[in-house]
């Protein structure tokens, strides 16, 4: 009896801790957009980070999605010197629940410091 329990709960640690992931890609050309005012201790500190988080929506025949960094007062060069994309258990369960037509979507990314 303990042995099926113990064979679900493994599985289940397993299925949780492999679907909490980051990915960062970092340009080695260029220099990070400084924030002088920012008071983040964590990987991203003295950078303009901007944090995307949405649920977005895509067919099921569709696998694509584009998501367009433009110029702005935030990304004054339009250029991305580092993006990360993050996956959570809630993000991974509602795709799933969705069957993949809704997903979770939380991205930071930094811009390039524009080029005088």
């Amino acid at each position: 009896m303990k042995t099926p329990i113990k064979t679900v709960i493994l599985i289940s640690l397993s299925f949780i801790l492999t679907s909490c992931y980051s990915v960062r890609l970092r340009s080695t050309e260029g220099a990070y957009q400084p924030d002088p005012l920012s008071t983040r201790t964590d990987y991203y500190r003295m950078m303009a980070v901007e944090e995307v988080s949405e649920v977005i929506k895509i067919d099921v025949v569709s696998k694509d999605f584009t998501y367009l960094i433009k110029k702005t007062d935030a990304c004054k060069s339009g250029k991305l010197h580092t993006v990360e994309f993050k996956n959570t258990f809630g993000g991974s369960m509602l795709s799933l629940v969705t069957f993949g037509r809704k997903r979770k979507m939380k991205i930071k990314y930094v811009c390039m410091k524009p080029s005088n």
